[in-house]
């Protein structure tokens, strides 16, 4: 816990500010449920996520090359960074360093998911209706779901290539199951089908327990006011490149 403390400072002026948030905005969890596992993943029984297919790696190291370099635009950065989607939105919904809160609304043909970071919401529909058509690709998907039982199942598909799951792509499908086990808690269950991704399907588990509300609005937005300063920077900082290399001193 030492180690991970972010109120620890950075050796350089950048590290520290790098670091991020101190400690206080993050979200460690103070409960630990009487399964004690430690890994998300049910299956494989080893606890990992199973390797990348050889298209998914070279796709993967193609994005890190893309996040190194200076961003020529904003569709450079990432999607939270853009404030676009949240990294535990989902589907499937995994827990952050923080604001990992989501509000469950149901109606008689929906439920929607309101998720508090980047207040992202996701509308699942009861109706019975079919997926979309697969020229319609979403952030978060196209999500349907009935119920088996007490069990809410969601089937999710129709993603973006730039929605990425350890490193899924467009392919990627989704299958959620929501069971409540008691007053407070909630089983959730996920299974990741992505064949051109992934070498063979995988299932994560999680507990969910329930809290007080209300959620707080996340104040994250596209067209981030720090894009602007974020690539005014990287020219900045490609400009002095360009006057160290010729000679001249900046003025």
């Amino acid at each position: 816990m030492d180690r991970a403390n972010r109120d620890r400072r950075g050796a350089t002026p950048r590290e520290d500010v790098e670091g991020s948030y101190n400690e206080a905005w993050i979200d460690r969890g103070t409960k630990i449920f009487s399964n004690l596992r430690t890994s998300i993943v049910v299956d494989p029984a080893n606890g990992r996520v199973p390797p990348l297919t050889t298209v998914a790696r070279e796709a993967a190291v193609a994005r890190a090359a893309i996040q190194q370099r200076r961003p020529e635009g904003p569709e450079d950065l990432e999607l939270w960074t853009r404030c676009i989607l949240g990294r535990t939105s989902g589907p499937p919904l995994i827990p952050g360093a923080y604001n990992n809160y989501y509000q469950f609304v149901q109606t008689r043909d929906t439920i929607a998911i309101d998720s508090e970071m980047i207040h992202d919401v996701r509308i699942i529909s009861l109706d019975g209706r079919p997926h979309i058509s697969s020229a319609i690709r979403l952030w978060m998907g196209d999500s349907v779901g009935h119920w088996e039982g007490d069990t809410l199942v969601v089937d999710t598909t129709n993603f973006t290539g730039q929605t990425q799951f350890h490193g899924s792509d467009r392919n990627l499908h989704v299958i959620e199951r929501f069971t409540l086990t008691g007053p407070d808690t909630l089983r959730y269950r996920f299974t990741i089908d992505d064949p051109t991704a992934f070498t063979r399907t995988w299932t994560g588990e999680i507990i969910m327990s329930r809290a007080p509300g209300p959620l707080y609005e996340y104040a994250c937005h596209e067209a981030n006011y720090s894009l602007p300063d974020i690539l005014a920077g990287a020219r900045a900082e490609e400009k002095q490149d360009r006057l160290q290399g010729s000679g001249t001193q900046p003025k």
